[in-house]
């Protein structure tokens, strides 16, 4: 073994640290070491070693030092899977898996490229595959499992690769996991996306899952289309027959006017048989698309009136009603309907 010196560079054999050697004492045998941080430590010297050419800074503290290993690393390809806590609210028992188109520069739209992220806004978890479609021919663009109440950055399309995802499929499967679970009718649905719209500023809309616009695409509400577009037109016309049979909108209200007045009831239960997926400015939304139609209809009916049925809930769609009629219908005259037949759940309007 060397013998030391004073002014010798050592590192601590079984200890974390290190340092110089300030002062020996020949009646202990007790070498004393200064570390980094001006401390004079006694230890005994075999305890140490020398090290040439060695700097303070390189004698790591207690704090420094870095835990041992004990598992190989993982390939840098390859992560650890964390265990997450899934907390389960009410609403995310129905399906709403949304896909996202994110400008990464917002004011460059005719170069700029764009971030995809898929959204798992529910209790479930999901695999899904999104996939290139071309005839009978697909191309996976983007496949694997999301946790629930998770989004996930799946693609960064440049420009030239817009075309690739004009017309996609989109599969998804939910489960849970390590417990039962009311079953859910998987997603597949084709989306078909113009790519002009991603040159275009007004496309893009504020989002509640992003602080920036996006392009987006409820899956749910993209699968219904797509049943609908399967239906043919005779059968279509068929259940609307029947429908009006079972549900006559237009009833006599005062035998003495000379036209009867047309109820229509905008409960969102009455106008869509599935509301899976759809959030409450969705149905908002559609619910006045049948509002505006059915003012536009009956446009030339002079003195034709109308009750609108909105249920009183918390006066939002009641509200957007007279938005509506004060913006758009001035000329129309509006007032609560009967208390008697509706409560205060339901606006009377007269076409003028």
């Amino acid at each position: 073994m060397k013998k030391l010196n004073i002014g010798d560079n050592v590192r601590f054999l079984n200890e974390v640290g290190g340092g110089t050697i300030v002062k020996i004492d020949e009646q202990t045998k007790m070498v004393y070491v200064q570390d980094a941080d001006g401390f004079e430590i006694p230890v005994l010297p075999q305890e140490c070693v020398v090290v040439n050419n060695v700097k303070e800074n390189n004698f790591p503290t207690a704090k420094e030092e870095a835990p041992l290993q004990t598992t190989p690393p993982l390939p840098n390809n390859i992560s650890e899977k964390k265990v997450l806590q899934i907390i389960e609210t009410p609403e995310g028992e129905d399906l709403n898996v949304v896909l996202a188109f994110i400008p990464c520069n917002i004011k460059t739209l005719q170069t700029t490229n764009y971030d995809c992220y898929i959204i798992n806004d529910s209790n479930y978890q999901l695999f899904y595959n999104i996939a290139s479609v071309s005839g009978t021919k697909a191309h996976s663009l983007a496949n694997g499992q999301i946790e629930p109440n998770m989004q996930e950055q799946i693609a960064t399309i440049t420009k030239d690769e817009l075309n690739d995802w004009e017309k996609i499929r989109t599969q998804v499967i939910p489960f849970k996991l390590e417990k039962s679970y009311e079953l859910q009718n998987a997603i597949d649905c084709t989306i078909k996306i113009n790519p002009t719209k991603f040159y275009k500023l007004h496309c893009f809309n504020e989002s509640v899952y992003f602080d920036t616009p996006s392009i987006e695409y409820n899956l749910a509400i993209e699968a219904n289309k797509n049943k609908l577009e399967d239906i043919k037109p005779e059968a279509i016309k068929e259940a609307m027959m029947e429908k009006e049979t079972k549900q006559p909108v237009k009833r006599p209200i005062a035998p003495n006017n000379k036209k009867e007045i047309i109820e229509v009831d905008l409960h969102i239960n009455q106008l869509l048989d599935n509301t899976n997926g759809l959030k409450p400015g969705d149905m908002l939304n559609y619910q006045m698309e049948v509002f505006h139609k059915t003012l536009a209809e009956h446009k030339k009916d002079k003195g034709q009136k109308i009750v609108f049925i909105h249920g009183k809930g918390e006066g939002v769609l009641r509200k957007e009603i007279e938005k509506a009629l004060k913006n758009k219908y001035k000329s129309y005259t509006f007032q609560d309907a009967s208390f008697r037949e509706y409560g205060y759940g339901a606006t009377l309007v007269t076409i003028k």
